[in-house]
């Protein structure tokens, strides 16, 4: 159980339209201008947009992986700590934050299972 960097950036890629932003230290990924997540590589943490009620129960159930990032906008980030998630949770979330960020037509063109995000590549 531990994901790495490189492979929450495959997950972020397979999203339509995702685009990342580097600032600093950390990268920003956006769909469309409307941002739903945040990479600290150093940190080996991510940033996830989720709603109030999923942002608390996270971190009630699991303070050691998930802690309060901030809220904004009516949402509740988490910062989730890399090396203490499995993929297909993290793959969940990644997809979850997107959706919340994205248009309902973009999201309906664009179902992700947890299973093709957590995935490694095809050759």
């Amino acid at each position: 159980m531990a994901v790495a960097g490189a492979q929450f950036l495959r997950m972020v890629d397979r999203l339509a339209e995702a685009e990342g932003a580097q600032a600093g230290d950390y990268t920003s990924f956006s769909v469309r201008g409307r941002r739903f997540g945040y990479h600290w590589p150093r940190t080996r943490t991510v940033g996830l947009k989720q709603t109030l009620s999923e942002q608390a129960a996270l971190v009630a159930e699991r303070p050691d992986v998930f802690e309060v990032q901030f809220t904004s906008g009516g949402f509740g980030w988490v910062v989730v700590h890399l090396p203490r998630i499995d993929a297909d949770e993290l793959a969940e979330l990644v997809y979850e934050a997107w959706c919340l960020s994205a248009p309902e037509e973009l999201v309906d063109a664009h179902p992700l299972t947890v299973r093709d995000a957590a995935a490694p590549p095809q050759p």
